[in-house]
């Protein structure tokens, strides 16, 4: 039996309102799941339905209000070493090359010289990056930014990965070119990732299995287990005459049809 990597236990996150007087906003309510060693898991819902929320509190950046999220069963209080966060923004730093913007976390945990630029240029060669360590963040496309990205969050070498619709601000063909490299990726390192998407294929064609939640407050109200070959390679789970199927639960369960009327 695999290890379990990320765990929600009962969690429950409420805002404060800006309105004086109104109770709290509750984002999220008494969420239970477990994401095991080396598992893709994608998490959809309607907007604002607190998908972002939880990954902020898996990263530690926002604690649980009830509840608990755990890490290869400790409790996440604050940012740590075990957790990256890749977000829909790449966030480069634009004075730094993009070999330096790999080092970068690496560098705050205070990692040799030689052992970073190494570190960095073998991610760079994996995502496809190799002739463009030495440019600058503007220099490149929206796609190779997010490979760059990528190649930063993986460079720390975290325990679980918290990606935050990353593909998202991308032309439907280079969104699809990034998908394949985050599928070989995730199958060649053997993360664990939780991934944050509207888009349902994507979800599908990327994750071993798929959790959906419900209008906010948010809760899981279905999993779905991806029995389709081939996760290590997204391109060909989109070719599956399988994956109808799991688009039109998908559909069915956020209401997407009954918007359309």
């Amino acid at each position: 039996m695999k290890a379990i990597r990320l765990e929600c236990r009962a969690v429950t996150k409420r805002f404060a309102s800006r309105q004086r007087g109104a109770d709290p906003i509750v984002a999220v309510r008494d969420l239970n799941f477990t994401i095991a060693d080396g598992e893709v898991v994608s998490l959809i819902g309607p907007s604002g339905c607190g998908k972002s929320t939880l990954l902020n509190m898996g990263s530690g950046l926002d604690p649980a209000s009830e509840g608990q999220v755990l890490v290869d069963g400790e409790v996440v209080t604050k940012p740590n070493e075990h957790v990256a966060f890749m977000l829909q923004k790449d966030l480069l730093l634009p004075w730094r090359t993009i070999r330096e913007n790999v080092e970068f976390g690496l560098e705050i945990r205070g990692r040799p010289a030689r052992e970073r630029r190494a570190t960095a240029l073998e991610l760079l060669r994996k995502c496809r990056l190799p002739d463009f360590a030495d440019h600058y963040p503007h220099q490149l496309s929206g796609g190779m930014r997010q490979r760059a990205a990528l190649a930063r969050t993986l460079a720390v070498d975290p325990a679980v990965l918290l990606m935050d619709e990353p593909f998202s601000a991308l032309d439907a063909q280079t969104k699809m070119v990034l998908q394949y490299d985050l599928s070989r990726t995730l199958a060649d390192t053997g993360k664990t990732a939780l991934f944050v998407t509207h888009d349902l294929v994507e979800a599908i064609s990327l994750s071993d299995r798929v959790l959906v939640m419900s209008q906010r407050p948010g809760r899981i109200i279905e999993e779905i287990v991806v029995d389709i070959p081939d996760r290590d390679n997204c391109m060909e789970r989109r070719k599956s005459p399988k994956i109808g199927p799991y688009v039109a639960r998908l559909m069915e369960l956020l209401h997407i049809d009954d918007q359309l009327h």
